[in-house]
């Protein structure tokens, strides 16, 4: 069933859990998100990010990603992660999206702030629900990210930013990176709590891949409502296509794309249970 990011976060609060975010770009990873999320018993958010573009075409995506949760016997939403232009925002607007990212966290304060007041009237107008980023994460080993500067998130001027924009959700920058970590993890959680005591909307951490559970599930009880997830899933997939490919050097495209998607839904699935906060 399709749902909106709002009303899936408003449940995580209301459980003290996480949603799964998972980035998708095309039909596996889109039908591995819904399947896992119905093993689980737990809604999830298919996120799109700018930069698949020009894989799959945006249109193209919302109509098969809501396609497929409208038979999902989960509720679905459908999300755009990490938006850097104004006309991918009005596209997902136009196009079906629950909620949109713009991130302005490289822009200096101004300017950021500016332009996010512009985007939530437009999405807001529409009905659609906005996320913003205060802070800049770095990028870790094989992510796709943009490059950041890993610059952690003030709690005052994400409080302030708040009020002065109006978005609905926020990702907060407490040591998390885009990708695979290149040492130990090490998520500030003292940072996190003082975050979420001056701010009254969910809060998002990105960078899920590879965070230790037992941070995570700290991170969740200090408000976290919705966790990114994106190179852990990418790197298992590809895993399991040069396991098969290596054994089987002629195998059908379908099949090899079917031996991904369920190594990928095992992944996920094993992901929401945690963020489950049991």
């Amino acid at each position: 069933m399709i749902t909106t990011t709002k009303e899936l976060l408003q449940s995580a609060e209301e459980t003290n859990s996480a949603i799964a975010a998972f980035n998708c770009y095309n039909a596996e990873t889109v039908q591995a998100a819904i399947a896992a999320g119905e093993k689980a018993n737990k809604g999830v958010i298919i996120a799109y990010g700018e930069r698949y573009q020009d894989y799959m075409n945006i249109e193209a995506f919302a109509a098969f990603t809501l396609e497929a949760a409208r038979w999902a016997s989960i509720p679905v939403a459908l999300h755009l992660d990490h938006s850097y232009q104004l006309e991918t925002v009005k596209r997902a607007i136009a196009c079906g999206f629950s909620s949109v990212m713009y991130d302005g966290s490289a822009l200096p304060m101004e300017e950021n702030v500016k332009t996010t007041k512009h985007v939530v009237e437009l999405a807001h107008a529409a009905g659609v629900f906005v996320e913003a980023e205060i802070g800049s994460m770095a990028k870790g080993d094989f992510s796709d990210e943009e490059e950041g500067d890993g610059r952690l998130t003030d709690p005052d001027e994400a409080a302030w930013f708040v009020r002065e924009t109006n978005v609905d959700f926020l990702a907060a920058s407490i040591g998390t990176v885009h990708g695979m970590y290149k040492g130990e993890p090490n998520l500030q959680l003292e940072l996190l709590e003082k975050i979420a005591d001056r701010i009254q909307i969910p809060l998002v951490l990105h960078g899920g891949s590879g965070t230790p559970e037992d941070q995570v599930l700290q991170a969740i009880d200090r408000g976290i409502r919705k966790i990114n997830v994106n190179t852990e899933i990418s790197l298992a997939a590809v895993g399991e296509i040069v396991k098969q490919v290596s054994a089987n050097p002629q195998i059908h495209l379908s099949n090899l794309m079917t031996a991904a998607q369920e190594v990928m839904t095992a992944q996920m699935t094993k992901i929401i249970e945690v963020y489950k906060n049991n």
